[in-house]
């Protein structure tokens, strides 16, 4: 079904060298200095071609251009016409919302890598770094990338990858695949159970972003999702009957729903606007057979759903109720 799915989660710990001024919600901030820095590091043009350079010419040739700006293969057997194929990469910020941190304080967050972006951490080391000697946020404080710790999704272990002077090789790949995902997805609730949703979910049905997520309206979310990140990003069609999914999940009914709507902006470098990125948060639990989506609803915790991902939106942990 997604024989060659894989992710990997890692937890990027920083130090502050000078005082660090960020917003509330760092996904933003992480993603566009992070990006910025990571062109700036892998593009051999000239400084004023590669800060034009977008789409990149090189497509997905390009580390940045697979990275940041994956394209359809002129080739693609499916999904051909598609516009807006998902980056393969997640940063999840700390969930707190502290703003100030001096010289000596620790700023930690986890990246969530999937399927061929997996052999890409070093160009994401080599970026945080640099971004690091180049400053973030509001007062361009500088940082120590500290170390990364591959962390596995769901057990309490851990392997350094980087210590703050050596990358560690030899140990414990804690990468996880589909077939893991499936097994442990058989643990949750069969028949009833409540997603909590940290961070605004950015969810497009019928033309317009749905603020009371419907069961069916999530699961077409993740169909699409999970079938684009397995094609492009792990070689593998998702085979699956979309269509009987989706009639299943319209069964499917609310059993209770508490979620509000969050509005969020940021200011696009590349676009040179804001742009408007809320979405809603709270719980909203389920009740029917819900067995069918059991490994959709395990991977989908991981992957998250919707847009804007890539900042950390879209984020939900699944509990009984």
């Amino acid at each position: 079904m997604l024989g060659s799915f894989r992710l990997a989660r890692y937890r990027f710990d920083l130090e502050a060298v000078e005082p660090l001024q960020l917003p509330p919600y760092k996904g933003s901030t992480l993603r566009g200095g992070f990006g910025y820095a990571f062109k700036k590091m892998v593009c051999g043009q000239g400084r004023e071609a590669w800060r034009a350079c977008t789409p990149c010419k090189r497509g997905n040739d390009c580390p940045y251009g697979y990275i940041f700006e994956t394209s359809v293969p002129k080739d693609s057997a499916v999904l051909s016409n598609l516009q807006d194929v998902p980056i393969p990469f997640v940063i999840e910020p700390p969930a707190d919302r502290r703003t100030t941190f001096n010289a000596g304080d620790r700023l930690a967050f986890e990246v969530v890598l999937v399927g061929k972006a997996i052999n890409y951490l070093p160009y994401f080391l080599l970026a945080f770094q640099e971004l690091g000697r180049m400053g973030i946020g509001k007062s361009q404080g500088r940082y120590v990338l500290q170390r990364i710790m591959a962390v596995h999704p769901w057990e309490s272990t851990q392997e350094i990858v980087y210590d703050g002077v050596d990358v560690r090789v030899g140990g414990r790949d804690l990468s996880v695949s589909y077939a893991a995902i499936a097994d442990r997805a058989l643990a949750l609730p069969a028949e009833h159970l409540a997603l909590h949703f940290l961070t605004p979910t950015r969810i497009k049905h019928a033309d317009r972003f749905t603020t009371q997520p419907d069961f069916h309206v999530l699961v077409r979310a993740l169909l699409r999702r999970i079938s684009s990140l397995s094609y492009f990003h792990c070689g593998e069609l998702f085979d699956a009957d979309f269509r009987g999914l989706i009639e299943a999940a319209q069964a499917v009914r609310t059993a209770h729903q508490a979620v509000e709507w969050v509005d969020w902006d940021r200011y696009s470098t590349r676009q040179q606007k804001r742009m408007n990125l809320g979405g809603f948060v709270g719980e909203s639990a389920y009740e029917g057979d819900l067995i069918p989506f059991q490994p959709l609803l395990a991977l989908g915790e991981l992957t998250h759903v919707g847009k804007a991902t890539v900042f950390g939106h879209g984020q939900y942990r699944i509990a009984d109720f």
